[in-house]
């Protein structure tokens, strides 16, 4: 007797596999891709986790050449003691079967939650271990050190060691906390736009707006640009509202210019907020960065603020000076940003004034080389806060002072209210290998 099928698991299973196979398709083709993603991304990158063919290759490796676009820049403009050539070098090809320094993810590697340090930084505890297992041999300070400290105690940078070389430590050993004469470079865009060879135009009053006929700017708004170094430098409403295209054609009128409008004349600062946890999602072509997708503490009534240039800077007023303080506590809520108004920085100022503000320390002013011109700019990729040392704290205070306060969590987090809790040697060291060299060392 022929025994019956039954039917219905093989129905129900067809089903299910295919709701499912429909389920991932929708994740896998539409901005809801979230099943794919391993692991939780460094707060760094997790603005971009669902654009995931930024980084990987359908087949799910990483592009070398995406973090190069992201980070190249940073490591050209850096003295890099691990530069690629190093590695390339024959002399040193036993070195890329230990480690293949020559690849970003040989050391870091996303969706690594129980490997990222502080920065967003992922990276083994015991990467320095593989090519410098012998250096308490060589320098008697060094003996008994974890190789978990190399970068954790404040002493190395894998990349760029410039404010931690020997010579560098010891000519800064002796200096006080605070130096007698502390000053900020003062910034430059003007000799930059003329470098550029971008016109500063005469200035304009708010009677010579030139809004096409049918839109009637306010008047609190005009009032606004007139009293900016916009309207004083003859930047009119159409340069922002209808700037020209590539081929030179006029575009059609906005009423909300964006990014691609401020980059007429300040395509560098542009550049570096695009490259910051700001702005990479708006050069992914991704919707803008809101304070709600932040893994840091936020205002609650920011959460849902898109950011943009206009959104630090306002929209017709350019104040700087609000973008460098109100600008960021109006979004940061940690304890760092809530302590800011009660800091030895700010309360060093005058008449409310803060001497030193967010924008000092988190968007410094580095000086550059625009052709034949020496130029400042503000650095707008705030990612670079790992530079402070030699490019922001040395202007005021001196080296040992430096390392020991950013070797403090609780004085970072209060805002430098007081003395550093923790000593760093490293300074002492090489003063006294410059002055006292071991045998076989160069002085």
């Amino acid at each position: 007797m022929k025994q019956k099928t039954n039917w219905i698991p093989w129905v129900l299973a067809t089903v299910v596999t295919m709701a499912l196979a429909g389920y991932l398709g929708q994740r896998l083709t539409g901005e809801d891709r979230t099943v794919f993603v391993p692991g939780a991304m460094t707060h760094g990158h997790h603005q971009i986790e669902l654009g995931c063919d930024t980084c990987h290759t359908p087949f799910n490796g990483v592009k070398q050449e995406a973090c190069v676009e992201c980070h190249g820049a940073r490591l050209a403009a850096s003295d890099d003691s691990h530069p690629k050539k190093k590695f390339e070098d024959p002399r040193n090809a036993e070195q890329l079967d230990i480690l293949d320094a020559r690849l970003c993810v040989t050391c870091h590697l996303e969706h690594r939650p129980q490997k990222t340090r502080a920065m967003g930084l992922t990276l083994p505890d015991d990467y320095c271990f593989h090519c410098h297992q012998e250096v308490g041999e060589d320098r008697p300070s060094h003996q008994g050190l974890a190789f978990d400290s190399c970068a954790s105690a404040g002493c190395h940078n894998y990349h760029d060691n410039t404010a931690l070389y020997e010579d560098f430590l010891a000519k800064h050993a002796n200096e006080p906390a605070l130096l007698l004469r502390a000053s900020l470079p003062q910034r430059g865009l003007a000799a930059r736009m003329r470098a550029s060879g971008i016109a500063i135009k005469p200035p304009l009053a708010r009677s010579q707006q030139d809004a096409p006929a049918g839109i009637k700017p306010d008047e609190a708004v005009l009032q606004e640009w007139a009293d900016t170094a916009h309207a004083r430098g003859g930047v009119n409403c159409s340069d922002c509202h209808q700037p020209r295209q590539a081929d030179g054609a006029v575009a059609a009128w906005t009423d909300k210019p964006g990014h691609a409008a401020c980059a007429q004349c300040h395509e560098t600062e542009v550049k570096g907020f695009l490259d910051s946890r700001h702005g990479m999602r708006l050069k992914q072509n991704l919707p803008p960065m809101t304070p709600a997708m932040a893994r840091h503490p936020m205002q609650a009534d920011a959460r849902d603020r898109e950011l943009g240039c206009a959104s630090c800077h306002g929209a017709h007023g350019f104040d700087t000076r609000r973008a460098a303080v109100e600008s960021c506590l109006g979004c940061h809520d940690d304890q760092h940003s809530r302590a800011f108004k009660e800091s030895p920085h700010f309360l060093a100022g005058t008449a409310g004034k803060p001497a030193v503000t967010c924008a000092t320390c988190h968007l410094p002013r580095t000086p550059h080389k625009h052709g034949d011109t020496n130029v400042v700019r503000v650095e707008h990729n705030q990612n670079w806060n790992e530079k402070m040392v030699r490019g922001v704290c040395l202007n005021c205070h001196g080296l040992g002072f430096t390392l020991d306060a950013l070797a403090d969590p609780a004085l970072i987090a209060n805002n430098f209210r007081g003395q550093p809790a923790r000593h760093v040697e490293s300074v002492e060291w090489a003063a006294q290998r410059v002055t006292q060299p071991s045998k076989g060392d160069t002085p």
